[in-house]
């Protein structure tokens, strides 16, 4: 079973700050802008607006009014959900580059409030319907789902304006609880890694937007502190642009090499950039 001993991540009062700033973002966007290539690589600038919309009423059809739409074929392991997922996405995106832009900020606006209000609702230490799979987990609860879609709805934003280079979400109050959110996958990443028990590894992301994770090696499994008295075997340091971009497949970690400084083990330390915090 895997351990995280973390407190529960907070974020619901976040979500209409992050809606306020893409529908700022979006509404300031020139034709151009709209159509610049992102780092998701097959999507532009319109297909990432698309895909937040989508994610949002996927949410309230599914949770909420319990309508799965098509079912699934035959899921059997991670990467057979992987791939229906990014089926999925590739549909959905296809068929709204039918839509305008103005419709897509009109559609944003109205189905974000609706899928905040309908998140509110839940009860934080109840079981989710979907578990978080890339922190390894069978059954999550839904403060932790909660959490997971805020990282969904803050990656996408941050990938329009990373391609059209403008910058205002990397801060302390809406970066951290994505970073912090991400580095819940940390012990999952390092579950085959064999080492005796009391090695520890420290991630620290720069900046006051960052903060400092640690995982321990306990008879049980690797464990999730933000504090440790173990001195860490291995220490790596990242910049918020390289964690973001490493942690979602943006970036290579081998790209991540020349941006990163590894102390003490260096081959312990090197399993982190293979951390993937999404659904790929």
């Amino acid at each position: 079973m895997l351990i995280h001993h973390v407190q529960p991540i907070n974020v619901l009062h976040l979500f209409p700050v992050l809606d306020r700033a893409l529908l700022e973002l979006l509404n300031s966007l020139t034709e151009e802008e709209w159509h610049k290539q992102t780092i998701a690589r097959k999507w532009v600038v319109k297909d990432v607006a698309a895909h937040l919309l989508d994610g949002s009423l996927r949410g309230l059809s599914i949770l909420r009014d319990g309508y799965m739409g098509e079912p699934p074929g035959k899921i059997e392991s991670y990467q057979d959900l992987v791939a229906y997922l990014n089926e999925l996405n590739a549909v959905w995106t296809a068929a709204a580059k039918r839509l305008s832009p103005r419709v897509l900020i009109t559609m944003l606006e109205s189905v974000g409030k609706e899928y905040n209000e309908f998140i509110n609702q839940l009860d934080p230490w109840a079981d989710a319907q979907f578990s978080v799979a890339w922190a390894g987990e069978e059954i999550s609860k839904n403060w932790f789902h909660i959490a997971r879609e805020y990282t969904e709805k803050w990656l996408h934003q941050q990938q329009i304006r990373d391609a059209i280079g403008k910058p205002g979400i990397i801060t302390p109050e809406l970066f951290y609880p994505f970073i912090d959110t991400f580095m819940c996958a940390l012990p999952h990443t390092y579950k085959h890694i064999d080492v005796p028990t009391g090695t520890s590894v420290e991630v620290v992301v720069s900046t006051d937007a960052g903060g400092v994770w640690h995982i321990n090696k306990t008879d049980e499994g690797w464990v999730l502190r933000k504090t440790t008295r173990l001195q860490p075997n291995a220490r790596l340091t990242l910049d918020p642009d390289t964690a973001w971009k490493l942690f979602s497949k943006g970036i290579t970690p081998e790209e991540a090499l020349t941006r990163v400084t590894i102390e003490g083990d260096e081959q312990l330390g090197k399993v982190a950039l293979g951390m993937i915090a999404v659904m790929a």
